[in-house]
């Protein structure tokens, strides 16, 4: 009856996010509904499960969400990563908008922006790319999902994405854990969808491009090196501090209660990531400076809230879900699929979970929370290296976290003035579907060649 109880909360909560209710509100409803429902005390589940799932996740996070949206509202109120955007478009040859406008989302995200804000900053060039080569309209929500809600958000080695972020605590890792199968999975998600949308395409000849406006997107213009510098910057900066700067400090205060009694391992690749967005942040500021600068910060500040919590209440949503009776019946059906391999119960458990709660970051934090342990435990008894279970993690949250319900989706079609209904297939296939046969594929070559 349990299963069927959370099931049901699930599909709620997906019919919800598809009518346009808020995820914010209606998690936590669904969440004490279903812990009633499944015989468990309704305001402790609330208070003491949910909320400590929800604010758990933004203790630990909202560095990242905090320095990201900054980041990625200076890249674009100074214009440069619209000048980015059209440089790439125009490297890569108008005439190919989809590979153009993944390209671009692709750099961007790569390069530490938000993935909500490469939408925003997307659309535009999207738009205009497609007016010109008479595309359908409703492919444009797919081609920047592909562009930043895949490869460069769970697959390439060094990307400072949150979902890259979270296992490093749990395994010890960097955010360079098993680049060749990362790249592997990368290079099968863009070439999947690629051709998913060139297909597509075909099929749609004939259905209209989006309307002209009359309206101006254009930006101040920068130099192209200006506005790539920042970008740029990141990932070497990332490696810099994790393989470099931070192992060569004294940091034998972590073992200290006061400081969570913890060692560099667990912290490094977390630090990593905030100093070099830090630093991303900084020179964006000194070589790409917006026209308001303390104005734009406060934006960009107040924009990671939104993201935010959306994500803290899914995660809230998916805590309280995990302590119900039915969750251990799934998660002994995924022990058994799984063989009894670390490698494919770390893949169906956190990619279970990124589906109820809609959230890649949301599901892993909570798998990572209730299962770590025991997939620490089990990775060093198979003798699998932790690098390979990062990775996997990684690309299995990427998959069933872009059902109807997750917060990016919802933001995407909003932007582009597109329904469910209407743009929602297309996004499932590069989004959902593709990245799981790319988890499928690493996960195969992880149990024959190891990490790698």
């Amino acid at each position: 009856m349990s299963v069927l109880i959370i099931l049901l909360a699930l599909t709620l909560l997906i019919a919800g996010a598809w009518a346009g209710a808020s995820v914010l509100a209606l998690a936590p409803l669904l969440a004490v509904v279903a812990a009633f429902l499944s015989g468990d005390p309704a305001l402790a589940s609330y208070t003491q499960v949910f909320m400590k799932g929800a604010g758990g996740f933004v203790i630990s996070f909202f560095p990242l969400f905090l320095l990201g949206a900054m980041f990625g509202r200076v890249m674009e109120m100074s214009g440069a990563a619209d000048t980015l955007a059209r440089a790439i478009a125009d490297l890569v040859g108008r005439k190919n908008a989809i590979p153009a406008v993944v390209l671009a989302c692709a750099v961007l995200t790569y390069g530490g922006v938000s993935l909500f804000v490469v939408a925003f900053t997307a659309w535009p060039l999207a738009r205009a790319l497609f007016i010109q080569t008479g595309l359908p309209a409703r492919l444009i929500p797919a081609t920047i999902a592909l562009g930043a809600f895949t490869f460069t958000m769970t697959a390439l080695p060094g990307t400072p994405s949150i979902q890259n972020a979270i296992p490093m605590a749990t395994f010890a890792t960097t955010p360079f854990a098993a680049p060749g199968l990362g790249l592997i999975a990368g290079g099968i998600m863009l070439g999947l969808g690629l051709l998913w949308l060139r297909t597509r395409t075909a099929r749609l000849a004939g259905e209209p491009p989006p309307v002209r406006n009359g309206a101006s997107s254009e930006t101040v213009a920068l130099p192209l090196w200006r506005a790539a510098l920042p970008i740029a910057s990141v990932a070497p900066m990332t490696l810099l501090m994790d393989q470099f700067i931070l192992p060569g400090l004294d940091t034998s205060y972590l073992a200290d209660p006061v400081y969570g009694a913890t060692e560099l391992a667990r912290v490094k690749g977390l630090w990593s990531v905030i100093a070099a967005l830090t630093f991303g942040l900084m020179l964006a500021l000194v070589v790409s400076p917006p026209p308001k600068i303390l104005e734009t910060t406060g934006a960009g500040a107040e924009s990671s809230l939104l993201p935010l919590f959306n994500t803290a209440s899914l995660v809230g949503f998916g805590a309280v879900i995990a302590i119900l009776p039915g969750f251990e019946v799934l998660r002994s059906a995924i022990d058994g699929l799984s063989g009894g391999n670390v490698v494919i119960s770390a893949a169906l458990s956190s990619g279970l979970l990124s589906g109820i709660t809609g959230s890649a970051s949301g599901g892993m934090s909570i798998a990572l929370d209730v299962l770590g342990p025991t997939l620490v435990a089990q990775a060093v008894s198979q003798n699998v290296d932790p690098a390979l279970l990062h990775r996997v993690i990684a690309v299995a949250t990427g998959g069933l976290d872009t059902l109807p319900h997750n917060g990016a989706v919802i933001t995407l079609l909003g932007i582009c003035g597109m329904t469910h209904r209407r743009a929602y297939g297309d996004i499932f296939v590069v989004a959902v579907l593709v990245p799981l046969v790319a988890c499928a594929a690493i996960v195969a070559l992880g149990i024959s060649f190891g990490s790698f």
